[in-house]
């Protein structure tokens, strides 16, 4: 009897386990909130949406972000809350700062703070249809107004310019140990580095992606690290043979208990460097540093 007992016990367990893991490691992932208050990384957005009740609205979420731009960027801020709805949506608003680098020459392109204003759909939860296989599914956009940057500083001028994004997001649990989180998107955008730089010429089409493992921490914690690719539009507008390369990011997220509601994300951004001939902007190995927190 005892040796039945402890079959089924093991049987259910084996059952249980997967299952629990996967819904601690997609909520380690899911709830912080990424550089312009998406749910995500640290610069792209993953497919999960904020929490909320199936009828209702959630408890908003709170974040700053900070990245030092370097000399000529200067100190970027992001100050961010968002909620999500009905269990399959996000919106949120994020508010872009900066304090002027200190090199006269190009500095002045960079001194300006604009808007953000950000939704996202799940349209199809992760493992749908009773599957193990199928990733979370979503279309998102960011909207940033008052944007005078670069090309906007060089016309005198705000501008406003955009992304609109499909966006797929897996757990993999196989390893019981060290689940990966895969991502993977692509979106249509005029915007240069996020808005940073300005405004591209045109709309272009660009792929983004992050990988995440789940490690463990001290004091029941867990640590999230993993790294970050987004294609960014070559062109500058209003700043012709400017060139930008492809966004990287190298990511910790420390996150204090399971149920806890902050976190704590560390990073290294590859964003640009010489734009121009002439022109070197000295932001490829900048820290940056954020917190979550959800009421």
């Amino acid at each position: 009897m005892k040796a039945n007992i402890i079959r089924i016990r093991n049987y259910w367990l084996a059952l249980i386990a997967p299952a629990l893991l996967l819904a601690l490691s997609s909520s380690a992932f899911a709830q912080g909130l990424n550089w312009e208050g998406q749910t995500g990384a640290f610069v792209t957005p993953f497919a999960y949406t904020s929490g909320s009740p199936a009828n209702g609205i959630g408890h908003p979420q709170l974040a700053f972000h900070y990245l030092n731009g370097g000399s000529v960027m200067g100190n970027d801020f992001q100050a961010s809350i968002t909620v999500g709805l009905l269990k399959r949506i996000e919106v949120g608003y994020t508010r872009a700062l900066v304090s002027e680098g200190d090199t006269p020459t190009l500095s002045p392109l960079f001194n300006n703070g604009f808007n953000i204003v950000h939704g996202k759909v799940n349209f199809l939860p992760e493992n749908s249809f009773h599957t193990k296989y199928l990733p979370a599914l979503s279309l998102g956009f960011a909207a940033r107004t008052q944007v005078q940057r670069v090309g906007g500083v060089i016309t005198n001028k705000e501008t406003s310019n955009g992304d609109v994004y499909l966006v797929a997001t897996k757990v993999i649990t196989q390893s019981k140990h060290v689940p990966v989180l895969l991502n993977a998107g692509v979106k249509e955008t005029d915007a240069a580095l996020f808005g940073i730089a300005g405004n591209a010429p045109y709309w272009r089409t660009r792929a983004f992606g992050a990988v995440g493992f789940v490690l463990p921490g001290p004091a029941k914690s867990k640590v999230v690290v993993g790294s970050e690719a987004a294609q960014q539009p070559h062109q500058i507008q209003n700043l012709p043979g400017a060139t930008l390369p492809t966004t990287l990011t190298y990511f910790a997220r420390v996150i204090p208990a399971t149920e806890s509601p902050v976190n704590f994300d560390f990073g290294v951004a590859q964003a640009a460097s010489r734009v121009l001939p002439s022109a070197n902007v000295e932001a490829r190995e900048q820290f940056a540093m954020g917190i979550s927190y959800r009421f």
